[in-house]
């Protein structure tokens, strides 16, 4: 990406909002009407050589009574993408009206002439409801004039004068989507919005995430198709940078990819332009591709495909991946994803039909296996309603192949997935499923204020069914906190970048696989443990003559008491409730309940209840599994001396598993010595000697 040429283009379009839509629109609406045209003048471009083709095509399968769905195969050969328009009109073609009538007339005609993946795209921006606004102040032929003016390239191809000389250079989609991001970035700023983080990912960091997934298998790629899934796609750009990445690794191996990308968003504005990026990435007929083959028209990719059962699917569907999965059943090689962290997912409860504590209604087999909600079982993932990027990873886990190459998944978190919920709870059982599957390769912790709109520290999964053999057992974690490169400005929150140096220090510490100060390796049992609850003896002691009115008895219940209580053998010990209550007689088991909690208090001293514990002295303890002689030994050696009468409550110990970096690699800060600390000392009372005396002598 030339830095010069974004430049250009990001201060040409900014002017385009300030110039035309101020004072007729809020700035909350300018990003609804520039991002959908920067779209359609990126599309409008591409399909300006092959307008009249288009046109004469149409015209022919037309009178020969052909249906236009029918003639589509053969458009998209004309125009060499996957859409195509038959309107009369280019976006150029547009200038000039000075009717506002007819232009909104003939803008209306120009949008409802593109095929159904832009309509579609048109739709989810609803944009058709701001060519009414722009009409109605105005603005229309404006914002056309200044999109379409010769001084701004937004096509894939550079314009060049008679003569073939370049003019402008063409804008790849790399820069268009990092144009994008920016775009919505500033003007969410303006608004004082924040969303764009949770939809962007910065490119560096889309770079470091697709080299993980792929290079340390680029040895393996062979010629043959590859699947790569994103289930919060945002803008795509995950996708097409790792398509990018297989291509360039198979090209340079020699080999021969077909790729096909899939992906889920639930934002329409977003899922438009992911959409529009990924119709732009087809070239056009007799461009070269990446794998040094030239492109059939036959090869023109669908937006479509034959799912599990012969259903057919969208490839890229909008909608919520949790409580609405575009792609059941499907299995890919890579799933790539950075989903929302911190955000509620009460509204997919809602889109199930359930309320904000019906948890346990949940019978989506991604998340709590194929024999539905059990609270106990293992294989619950359903973590709490207030976070749902630990369902994201889960989604990914049920997307994974069994073939000779299996899935790699590389998933973007904050730190809450490390160690959230306890023993037992979705996000502990999804760790201690990962761990002990042994699927999870290795966690890589990244440096702060690394995304636009938070400062927060965030974590990369690298999780696959296809352990090398040299990792089988164990867990790489790999602190590159430290490996990041300033930015010159601040982006938002965003201070620093992984340029393609760091990018070669974080790969070269996963690929090389050995200990060094940034990367520890451990058995995957290191970070599983026992959670035990611990109780100790009931221990009472009775006071025969406390007040009985104090309690919920009536007057005949404390009558028939007193009258057991005054029938109890003398002997009787006070320090054994079993023995007392043996000695009150024939006394209902409610009775008796009630008036044991008047004649009774704790006593340490006492005789064990039998078959009770007092909670409150009841403690639960986390053994870790590695600890030597397990849980009997650690209570012989942690509890038991303090209390000898502590006990492990079987039936409920759970086994729970959770990480912490902060364990493994924390530094402490050195504390200055002493004789510096004095020196200074010395420094301020040598500064202020004799001041004291100034001050109460009324001198100073």
């Amino acid at each position: 990406m030339d830095p010069n040429q974004y430049n250009r283009l990001f201060s040409f379009i900014w002017s385009i909002a300030n110039d035309v839509l101020v004072q007729a629109f809020t700035k909350g609406d300018y990003k609804k009407i520039i991002l959908p045209m920067m779209v359609l003048r990126r599309l409008d471009i591409l399909l300006e050589p092959t307008h009249e083709a288009v046109l004469e095509t149409k015209r022919l399968f037309t009178q020969a009574g052909i249906p236009e769905e029918a003639m589509a195969p053969k458009l998209y050969t004309v125009t060499g993408y996957p859409f195509y328009n038959i309107s009369r009109f280019t976006m150029k073609a547009l200038r000039g009206e000075t009717n506002g009538s007819r232009m909104k007339q003939n803008f209306l005609e120009y949008l409802d002439g593109y095929s159904k993946d832009v309509q579609d795209i048109i739709e989810k921006f609803k944009f058709k409801q701001q060519v009414d606004n722009l009409t109605d102040a105005g603005r229309l032929g404006a914002i056309i004039e200044k999109f379409t003016d010769k001084e701004i390239n937004l096509g894939i191809h550079p314009t060049r004068d008679k003569e073939g000389q370049e003019l402008l250079p063409g804008v790849d989609n790399h820069t268009m989507g990092t144009l994008f991001e920016q775009l919505l970035r500033k003007f969410n700023e303006e608004n004082s919005v924040t969303e764009a983080g949770e939809h962007f990912t910065p490119r560096d960091y889309v770079a470091l995430i697709a080299d993980i997934a792929i290079m340390p298998m680029a040895d393996k790629i062979q010629s043959m198709p590859y699947s790569i899934y994103d289930g919060a796609c945002g803008t795509g750009g995950i996708l097409s940078i790792a398509e990018q990445r297989i291509r360039e690794v198979a090209r340079e191996r020699g080999k021969q990819v077909k790729i096909n990308l899939y992906g889920q968003e639930m934002q329409p504005e977003t899922y438009a332009t992911c959409k529009a990026d990924l119709l732009l990435s087809t070239p056009g007929t007799g461009e070269e591709e990446t794998d040094g083959k030239k492109r059939k028209k036959s090869d023109l990719p669908s937006f479509t495909y034959v799912a599990p059962g012969g259903i057919i699917r969208e490839r890229f569907f909008c909608g919520s991946t949790i409580s609405n999965d575009g792609h059941p059943g499907m299995t890919f090689d890579f799933c790539l994803s950075n989903p929302p962290f911190g955000t509620p997912w009460k509204e997919d409860l809602r889109a199930w039909g359930f309320g904000e504590k019906e948890k346990d209604r949940i019978a989506d087999p991604r998340f709590v296996g194929d024999g539905g909600y059990d609270k106990k079982s293992p294989r619950n993932f359903v973590p709490d309603v207030g976070d749902p990027q630990m369902l994201f990873l889960a989604n990914n886990l049920s997307r994974m192949k069994d073939s000779e190459l299996g899935t790699r998944i590389v998933e973007v978190h904050n730190g809450s997935s490390l160690f959230t919920g306890n023993a037992g709870g979705g996000e502990s059982n999804l760790r201690r499923y990962i761990i002990e599957n042994d699927l999870l390769e290795a966690i890589i912790a990244m440096p702060e204020k690394d995304f636009y709109n938070t400062g927060i520290g965030t974590f990369i999964w690298v999780v696959t069914n296809r352990k090398e053999p040299r990792r089988r057992g164990l867990v790489q974690l790999i602190d590159a906190t430290a490996i990041k490169t300033p930015l010159r400005k601040n982006l938002g929150e965003k201070n620093c970048e992984t340029n393609a140096d760091d990018r070669r220090r974080i790969l070269r510490l996963l690929m090389d696989f050995r200990e060094t100060p940034e990367s520890k390796i451990f058995p995957n049992e290191e970070f599983g443990y026992w959670q035990i609850k611990v109780d100790r003896p009931l221990r009472l002691r009775v006071v025969p003559d406390a007040d009985l009115n104090t309690g919920d008895l009536n007057e005949k219940q404390i009558a028939e008491c007193r009258h057991a209580i005054a029938a109890v053998p003398a002997d009787t010990p006070l320090d054994d409730w079993d023995a007392y209550a043996r000695a009150l007689g024939k006394i209902k088991k409610t009775l008796l309940k009630k008036l044991r909690s008047l004649i009774t208090h704790t006593d340490p001293t006492g005789r064990p209840v039998a078959g009770e514990a007092d909670k409150s002295l009841r403690d639960t303890e986390q053994v870790p599994l590695l600890y030597p002689g397990g849980i009997e030994a650690f209570m012989q050696r942690e509890v038991l001396p303090y209390a000898p009468d502590a006990y492990v409550v079987e039936e409920e110990t759970t086994v729970g598993y959770e990480l912490s970096f902060t364990k493994y690699f924390y530094k402490p800060v050195a504390l200055r010595p002493l004789s510096d600390i004095m020196a200074d000392l010395r420094a301020i009372e040598a500064d202020t000697d004799g001041l004291l005396e100034e001050i109460l002598s009324g001198n100073y």
